[in-house]
């Protein structure tokens, strides 16, 4: 059955007023907050819809109810008004990113930021490789018989190996080979690349080939067979705010989730360009997440998405103000990413 616009009202003013108190909430505190304009007898009965269509419960004997995942979701699709950020929160994450000097400083300020203006745990995964395109190869002798190879991607990540030639390398030969490789891998995709690294050993010339041989292997290496994603945490502390009862009684299985990285990536690195994703309460596929809420989207210059971010926290956590606190700071990395 469809649920009439009064009844929506009323769980709407459930969720908000559950998030900002943490007690479950009576019909006579709602139609003293909320200008419901119906009497408390009324909103009783809009309650009971409400528990009997599995939007809200009473927990233990509390007079009270609260909402179920189910009344989240609906609030979430139906009800919520993502909060405008305010002049001074939109200030405060230009001012604590715009300072940033590399990748690593970009990731970690994100992270911190999103922590400290959600109250929630931040999650954020680095550029992906295989998301990113070559900006510069660059080679660099250590002596005649070795050099650095320095991948530089579009994301701003930094790959180097060290390379083993199979003999004495001049100065001008390595001039030409930086010269080769960059004309055919500038501004490929990393995924797209083997073919091309293939090509350059075919179309290298005679006396090169040898070196070109080994330097693609490395190349190779550098730019496809880099499978490990890493992901930067902060803000668990946030977990315990607001006492245990949020998580049916145990962090345990939450902070375990949080030490896997294949999970965390799983949950905020499949995020669709300008989607928001909210995961809420079992949609969670990790038992372990059962009890808590994520918020993810993905961020990158341009319309490239290259990796994801989000905040993890209980069910009863204010969905409007973190979807937008989300988006804001995806929105804001991504803009440092294509300046760089």
């Amino acid at each position: 059955m469809g649920l009439d616009d009064r009844k929506l009202a009323v769980l709407r003013a459930i969720v908000e007023d559950y998030v900002s108190t943490q007690e479950p909430v009576g019909s006579k505190a709602l139609v003293e907050r909320h200008q419901l304009g119906v009497s408390p007898a009324t909103v009783r009965n809009d309650m009971a819809v409400l528990e009997e269509e599995g939007y809200i419960r009473q927990p233990h004997t509390s007079a009270g109810r609260v909402p179920t995942d189910r009344g989240y979701r609906l609030f979430v699709d139906r009800l919520s008004r993502v909060k405008p950020l305010s002049p001074a929160e939109r200030r405060a994450i230009e001012r604590f990113l715009v300072g940033a000097v590399d990748l690593d400083d970009v990731v970690h300020r994100t992270v911190r930021l999103l922590a400290q203006l959600t109250r929630q745990v931040a999650v954020v995964q680095y550029p992906s490789l295989a998301r990113s395109s070559v900006r510069h190869l660059e080679l660099v002798p250590i002596s005649t018989t070795r050099l650095m190879l320095v991948m530089i991607a579009d994301t701003g990540r930094v790959e180097q190996r060290l390379v083993e030639l199979p003999g004495p390398v001049p100065a001008d030969d390595v001039t030409d080979l930086r010269r080769l490789i960059n004309e055919k891998l500038a501004n490929a995709r990393l995924s797209e690349t083997p073919p091309l690294v293939q090509a350059l050993v075919e179309e290298a010339p005679t006396g090169l080939r040898p070196t070109m041989t080994t330097l693609a292997t490395v190349l190779l290496e550098t730019l496809v067979e880099r499978h490990e994603e890493r992901i930067a945490l902060a803000g668990t502390a946030n977990l315990t705010r607001g006492g245990l009862l949020d998580f049916q009684g145990s962090l345990r299985p939450i902070l375990e989730a949080l030490e896997e990285e294949v999970v965390l990536l799983k949950l905020i690195g499949e995020t669709e360009p300008s989607t928001t994703r909210v995961l809420i309460g079992d949609e969670n596929e990790f038992d372990n997440l059962r009890a808590a809420s994520v918020v993810s989207t993905g961020y990158g210059p341009g319309t490239t998405i290259v990796g994801g971010l989000g905040v993890l926290g209980p069910t009863r956590m204010d969905y409007p103000g973190n979807i937008a606190t989300v988006r804001a700071v995806a929105r804001y990395v991504g803009e440092l990413l294509a300046q760089n």
